[in-house]
């Protein structure tokens, strides 16, 4: 989810988005008492249940300390090392207790210390050779662990299941085509429910028997072709942990291709089914795939783009990119003339969050442009309307495969997967391939809530379960678990699924570090299997990347090993990387006061009066690591690369400091994307705005935009920009507007509309502690830009993107090439604070920071033919074009503010 969170020793928390739910059962801070009153005296949640079975209550309610790792192996955290056994029923109506497994004092094997690292520690007991057999019938009812202590107490706890269901079903299993699969016309539909006691289909309305395959644990119906388009749901009888019961649950398809409107039903549908095709589908050619080390890639939200595009005919919608003469659509090819390639949509698959019909979607009912900009009013109304409004940023997961329904003209049936692919067309002929966010590592509830699917189906399996058996929330919700078999082979499937059927051309894993790095190589590993003739797609030009963040549960590869970002070096998968990005904007994300301030905020050159900034002596040493940092970051962050740092000293990228971590960490090119600002936190206007002196002309406050978006632009490897970035973006110093409706996330294309800063004081919820900072500057007329700063922002940025497009310099392939044509002449003792001077092959290319014209003297080079790049030297930026260069010195002049690339004649 978050994109920029920075991480001291790598494991630092984000700060998470909170789902918003229109049905949520549970919120934050919410008691887990609770939340079980409230899920077992839910009306409507339960098809139906059986009398729960009499039973020994666990010692701890609620818990499950046991864990069954596979068919011989049970490990118990707090157990004494002696007897146990495991004690179920095996018909509803009969007791927990009347079988038994017995288990005996064992240890792991090896092999089991390598898969469940983090039980290593705890006792470990081995299943009774002669009880083996009844593991299949034991794992379809309710399970405890007990045992009678040295003191004769009797002591119960829950059991997790997950490793034995792999065990015993994993292999057949992951082999299986779940979901509706057609054959000549018609459908079968399979689901995995090894521990389900029934599994029927509800089809229109009637009740349809499924076949269970004991050596998968699928169960499966064949249709009649006239199936095809009908609503479907599977009632799932199940012992449910989080109701402490068999139920049956009435839940939708995991593999759903298609649903009916707030995904209440799931659709019959065969995605390959011509007529949700649209014209030209077949035969759609797309922009020359990008190599990912080379890729330049716009973040962008849909409803973001159009929602107050007054020249889109669909606002808000899939269609809006078919709109080619819209405001919207004619900027996105302006950025893809100039170099852009991909643009990054954030979710675009089912949600739980939004009403799907526009009709059920609530609107602030206040004239929110009649406040004050630096008013608490605005935030109060958008917050009042939050819960059933139209906005979410969509990191609330529901069904992984289908598209969102309330971006489609109608929510009902087919129309999103049609408009979806409609949309990719638009895209694709604006000159732009397109990166799906992709949100695997959590769902939007677990448990018996109605927004909980896989968990209602295999209770216990797909979530994460901490040591006690509660759902892990690290990641801001309830979290996944794709080292288990079948919700790897889920991530695996979808992400081909997007990239065969809607020719999806890349995907950004939302905090892939909670994701094994096998997982992500299987990921790989499928889409470079895809071929145009087979499949309709090269997979092999599939981009991936993510955000490989360390912490949570599964940090410091507690569990397994980690898509972090050391771990994903040299896979070709890039990680986001947060060590420029803070060097550049100046402090970090969890900063208590917003002004403090970096390299292209300010720091030491250009001070504002933040008493954190420090001393003036102590800014200047923060400042020179800073550009050390930026300088490992050009590089593509790489490990190895070895310069000179400013302290004098010669040292690799992985030998400079981040926050306690080496900053460099990737093997090669395109390891790591570079950005400074996205979705999360403040955008970097607003950063700026926050940290440059607040009398900093608007003029001013562009050229410092444009030179910290060049420390990206114009590095090795990836790079992201949040969209609206280069037209001085504003949320209206909103740093978590996920919930912050259109009011504060509209792009505005339009520079007579503004900005979007001083609308008003962001909501209150995660912003209150910045007002204090945040009023004065929205008060404040002059940091609201007009047009000339917005366009000559964005005609500056277009011109490093030209730049970076027509100079191969720009995407070595590899780190011995970075290190033989990459250098930073003058870093060192005598370096310059504010400036960075940084030598490419046949170009030189100079960030200048402070609020002063400067000269870099590279002796070396006297003599020879330099002048200032074409691009720049006719560009739009005419401050920049008087940029000089004078042979017989090698002195390159730079003005203020300003970055300026260089050429060898």
């Amino acid at each position: 989810m978050s994109s920029t969170p920075s991480r001291p020793a790598s494991q630092r928390p984000a700060p998470r988005r909170p789902v918003r739910s229109r049905f949520a059962v549970r919120g934050p801070g919410r008691p887990l008492a609770a939340v079980l009153a409230l899920l077992l005296g839910a009306t409507g949640l339960l098809a139906s249940a059986p009398q729960q079975a009499a039973q020994a209550a666990p010692s701890a309610p609620g818990t499950a300390l046991a864990q069954w790792i596979d068919r011989d192996t049970v490990v118990w955290k707090g157990a004494e090392r002696a007897d146990a056994r495991l004690e179920f029923a095996d018909r509803a109506h009969r007791a927990a207790g009347e079988r038994r497994i017995r288990l005996t004092p064992g240890s792991l094997t090896p092999a089991e210390r390598t898969a469940f690292p983090h039980l290593a520690g705890f006792p470990a007991f081995t299943v009774d050779p002669r009880d083996r057999a009844l593991a299949g019938t034991a794992l379809r009812g309710h399970l405890v662990a007990a045992q009678r202590t040295a003191d004769g107490r009797r002591v119960t706890t829950g059991v997790q299941i997950p490793g034995a269901l792999d065990d015993l079903y994993g292999t057949r299993a992951r082999r299986a085509r779940l979901g509706p699969v057609f054959d000549h016309g018609r459908p079968t539909l399979s689901v995995w429910a090894p521990t389900a006691r029934t599994v029927a289909l509800e089809l229109a309305g009637r009740t349809v028997p499924m076949r269970r395959d004991d050596r998968s644990g699928v169960w499966s119906v064949r249709g009649a072709r006239d199936w095809a388009g009908k609503p479907y749901r599977y009632l799932v009888t199940v012992w449910a942990p989080a109701a402490g019961r068999m139920v049956t649950n009435q839940v939708t398809d995991p593999y759903s291709t298609a649903l009916t409107a707030d995904s209440a039903r799931s659709l019959v549908v065969d995605l390959d089914d011509p007529r949700l095709a649209p014209k030209g589908w077949a035969a759609l050619r797309k922009p020359a795939a990008v190599p990912l080390r080379r890729a330049r890639i716009q973040e962008l939200h849909l409803r973001d783009f159009s929602v107050e595009d007054r020249t889109s005919h669909h606002p808000g919608q899939y269609l809006a990119f078919t709109d080619s003469r819209s405001d919207g659509m004619r900027h996105l090819k302006s950025l893809a003339a100039a170099g852009t390639s991909y643009v990054h949509l954030l979710p675009v698959f089912d949600g739980a969050t939004v009403p799907e019909h526009r009709a059920d979607q609530d609107r602030p009912r206040c004239d929110l442009a009649s406040y004050a900009p630096d008013s608490e009013s605005q935030q109060e109304c958008v917050t009042g309307a939050a819960a059933r409004d139209a906005y979410n940023w969509g990191y609330d997961p529901l069904h992984y495969t289908v598209p969102e329904g309330s971006y489609a003209s109608d929510p009902e049936g087919a129309a999103r997967t049609v408009e979806f692919r409609r949309m990719v067309q638009g895209l694709n002929g604006a000159g732009l391939r397109t990166v799906m966010d992709v949100v695997y590592n959590h769902t939007a509830a677990s448990g018996q809530d109605p927004h909980s699917v896989l968990d209602r189906i295999v209770p216990g399996y797909y979530q994460r379960l901490l040591d006690d058996g509660s759902v892990a929330t690290s990641t801001c919700c309830s979290g996944t678990a794709p080292e288990h078999t079948m919700m790897g082979k889920l991530v695996v499937d979808s992400v081909v699924t997007w990239a065969k059927e809607y020719k999806v051309d890349g995907f950004r894993f939302d905090l892939m570090g909670h994701h094994p790095k096998a997982n992500i190589l299987a990921v790989r590993k499928a889409l470079d299997a895809l071929t145009p003739r087979k499949d309709g797609v090269d997979g092999k030009k599939i981009i991936l990347y993510g955000e490989g963040w360390n912490f949570g549960e599964a940090a410091n590869d507690a569990r397994f090993v980690q898509a972090t970002q050391r771990n994903m070096a040299g896979t070709g998968i890039a990680t986001f990387s947060d060590r420029a990005r803070d060097a550049v904007r100046g402090g970090g994300p969890f900063d208590a006061d917003p002004r403090l301030q970096g390299f292209a905020s300010g720091l030491y050159t250009d001070p504002n009066s933040a008493p954190g900034n420090g001393s003036s002596a102590e800014q200047r040493a923060r400042l020179l690591h800073d550009q050390d940092l930026i300088k490992v970051g050009l590089t593509g962050n790489l490990a190895d690369y070895a310069f000179t740092d400013t302290a004098g000293r010669r040292v690799t990228g992985s030998q400079v400091d981040y926050n306690g971590a080496p900053a460099g960490y990737a093997a090669a090119p395109g390891d790591a994307l570079a950005y400074v600002d996205a979705h999360d936190n403040e955008t970097l206007y607003d950063a700026l705005a926050y940290k440059l002196p607040q009398g900093t002309s608007a003029a001013d406050r562009a050229r410092m935009q444009v030179l910290a978006l060049a420390t990206a632009t114009l590095s090795q490897g990836p790079a992201l920009s949040q969209a609206g970035t280069d037209l001085l973006r504003s949320k209206s110093l909103d740093r978590n507007s996920f919930n912050s409706g259109d009011w504060f996330n509209a792009l505005h294309w339009n520079c007579a509309d503004g900005n979007g800063f001083g609308r008003g004081l962001p909501p209150a919820a995660d912003n209150k502690d910045k007002w204090p900072y945040a009023k004065p500057l929205l008060a404040d007329p002059a940091l609201r830009p007009g047009c000339a700063a917005i366009q000559d922002a964005s005609a500056a940025y277009r011109d490093l993107l030209r730049i970076h497009a027509t100079e191969p310099a720009f995407a070595l392939p590899t780190a011995a090439a970075v290190q033989s044509q990459l250098s930073f002449p003058l870093s060192g003792k005598d370096e310059t604070p504010g400036v960075l001077t940084m030598r490419l092959a046949d170009l030189v290319i100079v960030f200048n920071a402070t609020p002063h014209r400067q000269d870099q003297t590279l002796g070396d080079l006297a003599g020879r033919p330099y002048a200032l790049h074409p691009v720049q030297a006719r560009g739009a930026d005419r401050t920049t074009a008087t940029a000089s260069y004078t042979a017989a010195s090698g002195t390159f002049t730079v003005p203020a503010r300003t970055v300026a690339v260089f050429r060898r004649g």
